[in-house]
Parts: C-alpha cells; structure tokens; sequence
C-alpha cells in the first residue's frame, strides 16, 4: 500500500512535476484529437458535477465543439473517480475534477489507496474556490444563526447528529472543525453522496451539515434549508444575505476548499500547458464567470505550478485537521 502523502512528498512532487521531460513535446497542436472526458467523483447536481459542466461546454466551443463529457462517478468521498482516473492513458483525453477531499485529505486520512496523488496526478490549473454554508431543517431545528444554534444544540439530550457527504471530505472534518470551535462534540453520520445527506437533513434525520453554497442555495431560497453561516471570508454572491462566521463571530471559522482539473502522470507537458491556458481562458470570460459565481464559487484559474504550490500548501492545513480528529478511512 501507498504511503499517506506528506508535504516533504508534496513539495518533492512539485520539483517532479516541473521536470517532466520534454520528449513528448510538440504533441499539442492536434489536442483534443477525439472527446474528452472529464470524471467527476460525485453525482449529478452536486457542487463539482454543476461546474464540469459548466467547463466542459465551454471548453468545447473553444476547441470546434470537440466534445467533453462529463462522467460522474460517485462514492468515497471522490477517490473512486480519482482511482480511475489515475489508470487512464495519459493522453489528455482523460481528466479528473480534482478537489481538496481525493488530492489532499484523502492521502493524508488512508494508507490504503490505490493511487497517490503526488505520483499519478499532474496539476494543470484550479478552477475555484468552493465556500461551504452551515445548513438545518428549519422544521426541525428553531436556530436562525450560529449562536443560536450552539444554544439549542447544547440543550439535546441524545447531542446533534451532522450528516457529511462522505467519510474523509471536507464537509466531514468541518464538522469537527466547527464543534472543537464552539465546544461541542457532534456525531457526524456520513452518507454516499451529497443528495443523500440532504435528504436525511430534509427527513429530519440529522439536524445539520456543511454544504457546499452551490448545492444549498436552492433549497435556502425556496425556504426548505435554513442557512446558519457561509464559511468563506466574504459573504458569498450566490446566498449573499447569509452571514459569515467571521461576521457572528467565530473568525478561526473560515473553511474552503478548491476543484481544479488534473491529468494523469506523465500526460505530455504541452498538452498540459495547452489544457491548462484553455481553462484559464474559459474561467476568464464574462458570461463564466457569473456563471461560475451564480452556482456559489468563486473562479481562479491557474498555470500547473500555481496549482501545485496551492496543493502542497494544503497538505498542511487538512492534514492537520486530519491528525487532530485521529480519522483514519480504513
């Protein structure tokens, strides 16, 4: 089994990243030579899924309608897609929508597996920062911010049940984040996929959970959610009459996490250089990026060695949260 990725290994992945050797070059001017497909870790609507497509469209009228198609492949919090895409040829033709939980949290949280981002992924550019909202059943739970929240949790007799959309994502640890930051120890109950956990919230089932600003704001503006706090360090567009924590006061409560697009290791360098302007490109359109701000994210884009950096520096901020809850996906 592969060892979890440490940030010697990260940043040793950076200085390997940027030595790929150039015998491969001049293979570009004829990408994408046939569609291109773009797996994505978690299932239709949720958060990653709703910005594939976005840049698949776009992508795709920049390359003469060469089609990009979304494959969606739930489960494991995103490593089942990770782990395939890691198998792929590495032609360009294959990507992965990475994102915090399958490129950092999860090597840091398991031993078991069966790919390593550092040896079977190259960056090729972020795509956003994904702020996450503090969401309850209004029916089930009577708080209308964070303190009171805290108030009423702190009366249950049996505790707070927060539901995750999977064992080792950011929505999992934020929980822990969230209860060590106001004193609370909430028994955090995983399900496969986003649109499970919401619909246990809905049921009743659990009484709270982070989301990410994208899939909640539909449910919060038809009244079905009611959103407690955004988590990102401005209010965000999408739920803009949404406080932050910082704004109610619990400012070491600022959680985002990031999608970006990687490829298999060893994919030719202008391939990925080529894959990662035409991303940069897209994200930088007007009509995009209001787009991409509507679905709740704030659009980056970056070259390979920017992502990276972001990658090994992020190593440290979730493994530390990983090492403090002692979770381990065996």
């Amino acid at each position: 089994m592969r060892p979890s990725l440490t940030r010697r290994a990260a940043l040793a992945a950076i200085a390997g990243w940027a030595a790929l050797p150039a015998s491969h070059a001049q293979t570009a001017g004829a990408y994408p030579g046939r569609p291109v497909r773009l797996l994505v870790g978690f299932g239709a609507g949720t958060g990653p899924d709703i910005l594939a497509r976005l840049l698949a469209q776009k992508l795709s009228e920049g390359w003469g309608n060469v089609g990009v198609i979304v494959d969606n492949r739930p489960g494991a919090g995103g490593v089942i897609a990770a782990a395939e895409a890691a198998r792929a040829p590495a032609d360009g033709h294959t990507l992965l929508m990475g994102l915090t939980g399958n490129m950092v949290i999860a090597p840091a949280s398991s031993s078991k597996l069966t790919y390593d981002p550092a040896k079977d992924f190259v960056p090729v550019s972020q795509v956003v920062i994904n702020d996450f909202v503090l969401i309850t059943n209004p029916a089930k739970v009577p708080a209308r911010n964070v303190r009171e929240f805290v108030d009423w949790s702190a009366k249950q007799p049996r505790g707070i049940f927060m539901g995750t959309f999977g064992a080792g994502t950011p929505g999992h640890f934020a929980a822990y984040i969230f209860g060590d930051a106001v004193k609370l120890r909430p028994e955090v109950v995983h399900y496969r996929t986003t649109g499970d956990a919401l619909a246990a919230l809905m049921a009743g089932d659990v009484h709270a959970m982070f989301a990410s600003v994208g899939v909640a704001a539909a449910n919060v503006k038809a009244g079905k959610l009611a959103a407690l706090a955004a988590t990102g360090p401005a209010r965000n567009p999408a739920l803009p009459e949404v406080p932050t924590m910082k704004e109610q006061g619990y400012a070491t409560l600022e959680i985002t996490s990031w999608f970006g697009i990687m490829a298999p290791a060893r994919t030719p360098p202008d391939v990925v250089a080529r894959l990662s302007a035409d991303v940069q490109k897209a994200l930088k359109g007007p009509e995009m990026r209001a787009k991409v701000e509507a679905a709740g994210f704030t659009a980056t884009g970056s070259t390979p060695e920017e992502f990276a950096r972001i990658i090994a520096s992020d190593h440290t901020v979730w493994g530390n949260a990983v090492r403090a809850t002692g979770f381990r996906a065996e």
